[in-house]
């Protein structure tokens, strides 16, 4: 494999190098003592400090899957059809929720070539393609671990000093980060000795700070400190590091639901889909299954083999009980794991179970909610987007597209496993009509689902309209009494434009949509609503009727781009996404 070295990379060592040419008169003069005592470049004294200074490559195991050396920003990579553009650590963050949104654990993440990557001694190396990567991955220790070492880290600057096997000093320098100390030292040729400006300050995994007096007291508290975290080196994407402790806190601060089981390479999620799970610091648990029958168990943690063990025993729940790896904590959720194809996900249930009825129903009648998805019978119900739910004291319900309402009644109470449940009886419009569970419960934002099927209701809160939203305002004008044709449509990244050309739509500013020929004859109507989501992202959410030839244009869009003449919408699901352009006429 070619190697190409980028020259930035040694500008920092130019530095370094330049004071280490001049004569040793021209150095300070040294105090004696401890504190100054050289060391070899091979020992294993060394060897610590090199290892704590250097690069971690870790942070990226989702991208390329291995810890000896990361990619160097930006790249760009394709997530389930999806092209994510990576800038920063932060962005690697998007690469984790698509993931989790499928919760698989095949390799879906491709790499856009060529990349650059950065070894563990900050070289940098052009990489072509997946063979080539592949091949530089060999270089790696199996299973994701490097000799990097993370639970500990020096707070710079610090002062160095190098001398010749006389102990007559040759240079100094001040290194201001991880990459220059280790290049420093990766640099020392066999027969030279360097020494540190005690004292110096480290800090520890948990944030605390600790100060060592000499090379003695450096080697043990990088030795004590080395194993005393998870330093995330495996090939999970979102192995976050965690103490017994946390686990401890996390497992009773709420009732958990099961999301995934797989014994011995089966999966059981059917079987146990939605099992309710208490966990109690005495260490007993309690399985709940939907009918609310219960199922006693013992739960206990501990470490080894530098990870978190979660132990379970039940006497009639089998495919529990074993001492599970605990593999990721956090974002509402715990992923245990086994050899074997043992894997358990649940998810956090703090506000859906065990909860007073009131407090849903305070929610909902603080503000009107918009319906952004409805599932019901294995279909999606798109003609049901944008209509506002109104819940009224009485238990009197209305939904409303701003031209059609509908009125019913709706209460919240607990099904028999503790969950709350929103029944609503809408006799003009059943498909909102059910007992619907709570499965998520936000200040901005509800969902409900009933447990195993396909039945999925996602509601927006939506208070004031957005009437002090200057970018919605500025959108919703946009579009009064104003014609636009469709420049671009595609449904999974299949263009289908051909289907719309020559129509145009006007937008009504009381949300309707009137679809006309190209002799200006209308042909059909549908409704139209901008808004800004939970997430403080625009969202345009178009809907036709079922039986509707424009139907397949109905759905929640994120607003990619506006301009006065042009609008970009994407809406994105499992298989990939829907693209759909706009522009003025």
């Amino acid at each position: 494999m070619k190697k190409f070295f980028k020259t930035t990379l040694f500008a920092s060592l130019l530095v370094l190098a330049l004071s280490f040419t001049s004569c040793q008169d021209e150095f300070e003069e040294l105090t004696t003592g401890e504190e100054t005592e050289a060391i070899s470049s091979t020992s294993a004294a060394a060897k610590l400090i090199k290892d704590t200074s250097s690069q971690d490559g870790s942070f990226d195991n989702i991208v390329d899957g291995v810890s000896c050396f990361a990619i160097e920003f930006p790249y760009t990579v394709n997530v389930n059809g999806l092209e994510v553009n990576i800038d920063s650590k932060d962005d690697l963050e998007t690469i984790e929720e698509i993931l989790d949104k499928l919760d698989v654990d095949e390799d879906i993440v491709n790499i856009l070539f060529p990349i650059t990557v950065t070894l563990a001694d900050f070289t940098e190396i052009v990489i072509n393609s997946k063979e080539e990567l592949r091949e530089k991955a060999k270089d790696c220790i199996e299973g994701g671990g490097d000799d990097d070492i993370e639970c500990i880290d020096f707070v710079y600057p610090i002062k160095v000093y190098s001398f010749d096997i006389n102990q007559q000093q040759t240079g100094s320098a001040t290194v201001e980060s991880d990459k220059q100390l280790r290049r420093f030292f990766g640099n020392l040729e066999e027969n030279q000795l360097v020494s540190m400006d005690f004292p110096i300050t480290l800090k520890l995994y948990d944030g605390s700070e600790m100060v060592v007096n000499n090379n003695a007291e450096l080697a043990r508290a990088i030795e004590s400190a080395k194993e005393a975290c998870d330093e995330d080196d495996d090939n999970d994407h979102n192995d976050d590091d965690f103490s017994k402790e946390r686990l401890d806190n996390y497992l009773v601060m709420c009732p958990w639901l099961i999301h995934e089981v797989n014994r011995n390479d089966q999966d059981q999620t059917e079987q146990y889909f939605e099992y309710a799970m208490n966990f109690k610091e005495d260490g007993s648990v309690k399985a709940f299954d939907r009918e609310g029958n219960a199922v006693e168990g013992t739960w206990t943690t501990r470490v080894g083999e530098n990870r978190v063990l979660l132990k379970l025993e039940f006497n009639d729940l089998v495919d529990f009980s074993l001492e599970w790896f605990v593999y990721e904590i956090g974002d509402g959720k715990i992923k245990l794991f086994v050899d074997g194809a043992n894997k358990i996900i649940m998810k956090k249930a703090c506000n859906i179970l065990n909860q007073d009825p009131n407090t849903l129903r305070e929610v909902l009648k603080e503000c009107s909610w918009i319906i952004k998805k409805v599932h019901r019978d294995g279909q999606e119900i798109d003609r049901l987007l944008g209509y506002e739910f109104n819940f009224m004291a009485e238990g009197v319900v209305t939904l409303s597209s701003g031209d059609v309402s509908s009125e019913g009644s709706w209460e919240i109470a607990q099904n028999n496993q503790g969950r709350l449940v929103m029944a609503i009886t809408m006799g003009n419009e059943p498909g909102v009509s059910f007992e619907w569970p709570l499965s998520d419960l936000r200040d901005d934002r509800l969902k409900f689902e009933i447990p195993g099927t396909d039945y999925e209701l996602i509601l927006e809160r939506n208070c004031d309209n957005d009437v002090n939203d200057e970018d919605v305002v500025w959108i919703r004008g946009l579009f009064n009494e104003s014609q636009w044709e469709i420049a671009l449509f595609s449904e999974n990244q299949d263009p289908s434009t051909e289907s719309y050309t020559n129509y145009s739509f006007t937008f009504g500013p009381n949300g309707k949509i009137t679809v006309y020929n190209p002799n200006q004859v209308e042909v059909s109507t549908g409704r139209w609503f901008v808004y800004r989501n939970s997430e403080e992202q625009l969202e345009m959410i178009l809907n036709f009727g079922t039986e509707n030839n424009f139907y397949p244009l109905a759905n929640d869009y994120k607003i990619l781009e506006v301009e006065e003449n042009r609008l970009e919408l994407k809406h994105y699901n499992d298989s990939g996404y829907d693209h759909l352009v706009f522009e003025k006429l």
